[in-house]
């Protein structure tokens, strides 16, 4: 048996004419946080779906899925035994309380009643939703939904949580209420593989990512070895610059500073936040904003800033 908790070569998907998963590879090791990022289109959704049997990959002698020792084509049933799923909708069952959609999942996986009342007592409480435990889900607002959908997939204690875009749409709080929890998890010995748009969300709780786009492995690394790697450290963002020939362009050239723009704002880079607060200093036909790259700067820079087609 591997070592690894999941093992990608050669991974196709397509639909028709559509290629949605293109010649993917990457490893995930037991016990971290892995992500798979990327804008829309490019491929997550479908990769955690083949993962976990929900979908068949393409014919291909060279392809390799491989989940805990398991492939998903012939053993998806063991595979969602020992994962837990979060999908990008909450389907929960509206019908019923907090903890009758607990209980209910609590039977799918044979856990004796004695058992699963104790499990569902504790996931109430690691996901602080004890006060709730009575409560129908209609009355739950839309992050209590969510911790209620996580604590459902831990309920036969497993050794892999797949979330796909765990925290979209949940205000601040919630979403390092959750963070927080997906770290407690991982102490546990929780392998855990997400899809996320957060880009701050995968720099705070993924040991490793890759940056995916249009079904292809852009970049694969720990998100601080990727960003000193593949970026410079500082960015300075100028408003409300014109692209031809302005003083700003110009004086970026002169420097030799890397620069781009998306619509009005123009964004230059550079390992030398001194040179950019000069150049800002010496313009006079816009405000200036300077800061440390971050992994969205990085991303935007793989990905690019204009939306594709399924976006």
């Amino acid at each position: 048996m591997s070592d690894k908790a999941i093992i990608i070569k050669n991974l196709n998907k397509s639909f028709g004419d559509f290629k949605a998963v293109d010649d993917l590879e990457f490893q995930v090791e037991k016990t971290e946080c892995f992500g798979l990022l990327g804008p829309n289109g490019a491929g997550k959704t479908t990769t955690m779906k083949i993962i976990y049997g929900k979908s068949e990959h393409d014919e291909n002698r060279e392809t390799i899925v491989d989940v805990f020792g398991h492939n998903p084509k012939k053993q998806s049933l063991v595979i969602k035994s020992f994962s837990g799923i979060v999908p990008q909708q909450d389907n929960l069952d509206t019908e019923l309380n907090v903890t009758e959609n607990l209980n209910i999942y609590s039977k799918f996986y044979g856990i004796p009643p004695r058992e699963a009342k104790k499990r569902i007592d504790e996931l109430l409480s690691f996901m602080e939703l004890q006060e709730k435990a009575k409560s129908n889900v209609r009355e739950l607002s839309g992050g209590m939904q969510r911790r209620l959908t996580i604590a459902r997939a831990l309920i036969n204690k497993p050794k892999l949580l797949i979330l796909d875009e765990p925290t979209t749409g949940l205000d601040p709080q919630v979403r390092h209420l959750i963070w927080n929890k997906l770290r407690d998890l991982k102490e546990m010995g929780v392998t855990i593989l997400l899809t996320t748009h957060y880009m701050e969300e995968a720099f705070q709780i993924c040991d490793r990512i890759i940056i995916m786009d249009k079904g292809k492995k852009m970049l694969e690394g720990k998100p601080r070895e990727l960003l000193s790697t593949n970026l410079e450290k500082h960015v300075m963002e100028l408003y409300g610059v014109s692209k031809d020939g302005s003083d700003s362009t110009k004086a970026l050239d002169a420097a030799g500073i890397r620069y781009e723009f998306h619509k009005d704002t123009l964004f230059a880079y550079s390992n030398d936040s001194e040179k950019l607060a000069q150049i800002g200093e010496m313009l006079k036909e816009s405000e200036y904003y300077i800061r440390h790259s971050n992994l969205e700067d990085l991303f935007l820079k793989v990905t690019g800033r204009s939306l594709n087609e399924l976006q």
